[in-house]
């Protein structure tokens, strides 16, 4: 406000030359003369004027002048006086809107030094009610599942009450202990049955079901037919050659998993993949020889050992895919038995059922299939099947009955599902064909045609 009184009087000190701010000095007779000016120190314009001459004819003319001026310092004074309001009106607001302003960026400031902090608050606030959540999630999952499960389980019941409700109306009279009298004479039968069951004939091969995948190409793996129901003892042989390790699992279960039970050291090396286990021992062909050895697992030590004469080894008659798979041990129904071949059967089948303690032949049967061209082979019920491949497309091709001494050519396919079978062998017990396909272990159904014996029979 100062700067606009100064202005004013400087404004006024023009005036008051002849309103014309260029001019310093007006003529004595004209008007009045100004010889200096200044400001005290209040910033006051003091003028050092000289008054002109009086002369009647030119007092009107000085007075209109005098009262223009007058008129036009009014005038600004009071443009000045409304812009002075206005400036002071406008220095109150923008005082006003400083201190809102000073306020609002101490506001910022406070927000910016607290931001983090904040920030970092509410983040882990968030995140503790996150870390709270996040064990839902799988919860809700088993939520939507146990939703659907037991979506399911209200229809099956549905389609069970009903079923049971017509199999009452079906019963009628029968109460419940008379029922389960004949289930129970039902299983009795049944039971009876099987045990008249004879030796079948070999009629379709389904599956295979891989148990586990584990090992090498070539193997072996089995378990005792003679073994009681509840010994399910499961025996591994990897590899066929340059290894002596046998590995035990109590069960399937375990072996499944991996959960080994028990190790065997042999005491010699074993010559390809067609091993068995009988009656608690485990038969197979040391390495590099014809000789059969039987390894007693409860005893830990070998118990009998035999030559099989003239069997070939070594890779001299093996099965198409090799692996000094010369001679093949296996089991059935009847008993123990060495299939092999000899030069003296031109390179042909041969089938000999050995004596299970001392290992010698009790009986031999000389076919006419090239060892070389079988697959694999194993026994049923004393009859040879051997299969035309190892690869895919396999089929048992050829049977040879031990009881008829006669063969026929047959046409049962099987699915070879991993392309390369090294392991083929029948279970009695488990009436299911264990093979070793490719690093897998996989079983086989087996479908036999069964006569069944009636009181007649002698």
């Amino acid at each position: 406000m100062q700067a606009a009184s100064n202005i004013l009087n400087l404004l006024l000190l023009a005036l008051l030359a002849g309103l014309d701010p260029s001019k310093t000095q007006i003529s004595p007779k004209e008007g009045w003369q100004v010889y200096s000016s200044a400001q005290d120190p209040d910033g006051r314009c003091i003028c050092t004027v000289v008054a002109p001459e009086q002369n009647l004819c030119s007092r009107d003319a000085k007075s209109r002048q005098l009262r223009q001026l007058l008129e036009k310092v009014q005038n600004m004074s009071q443009s000045i006086e409304v812009l002075n309001l206005r400036t002071q009106r406008d220095f109150q607001y923008v005082l006003k809107m400083e201190t809102q302003m000073k306020g609002l960026k101490a506001k910022f400031r406070q927000i910016e030094d607290d931001r983090k902090t904040l920030m970092t608050k509410h983040f882990q606030e968030l995140k503790e009610k996150m870390d709270e959540l996040l064990p839902l999630i799988p919860v809700l999952e088993q939520y939507k599942m146990d939703a659907k499960l037991i979506t399911q389980f209200k229809e099956e019941i549905r389609n069970l009450s009903a079923v049971l409700t017509g199999i009452q109306e079906e019963i009628g009279a029968y109460d419940y202990e008379e029922l389960h009298q004949r289930v129970l004479s039902l299983e009795t039968r049944l039971r009876d049955c099987m045990k008249k069951l004879t030796c079948g004939k070999l009629m379709k091969i389904t599956g295979p079901i891989t148990v586990k995948t584990s090992g090498t190409r070539f193997g072996a793996w089995m378990t005792d037919p003679l073994a009681s129901e509840k010994n399910n003892r499961v025996w591994y042989m990897d590899s066929y050659t340059n290894n002596k390790i046998v590995r035990e699992y109590k069960s399937i279960t375990d072996f499944v998993s991996g959960a080994e039970s028990r190790t065997y050291n042999l005491p010699f090396k074993w010559a390809g993949t067609n091993h068995v286990v009988y009656n608690g021992s485990l038969y197979f062909n040391k390495y590099q020889s014809n000789i059969i050895i039987k390894y007693s697992f409860d005893a830990g030590r070998v118990l009998a050992q035999r030559s099989l004469e003239y069997a070939g080894f070594h890779n001299v008659y093996p099965y198409t895919w090799g692996g000094f798979s010369d001679i093949d041990l296996m089991a059935d129904e009847i008993g123990l038995w060495a299939v092999y071949a000899t030069n003296q059967n031109a390179g042909n089948i041969v089938i000999s059922q050995l004596n299970q303690d001392t290992l010698e032949v009790m009986k031999s049967w000389s076919t006419g299939y090239p060892k070389r061209s079988a697959g694999e082979s194993f026994m049923i019920c004393g009859t040879l099947y051997v299969t035309n491949s190892h690869l895919t497309g396999a089929k048992v091709y050829y049977s040879y009955s031990t009881k008829t001494s006669t063969y026929e050519y047959t046409d049962i396919p099987f699915h070879n599902q991993y392309f390369h079978i090294s392991m083929l062998d029948y279970n009695a017990r488990d009436r299911a064909l264990y093979a070793w396909n490719n690093g897998h272990q996989v079983l086989f159904n087996v479908t036999l045609f069964h006569i069944i014996k009636t009181e007649d029979d002698t």
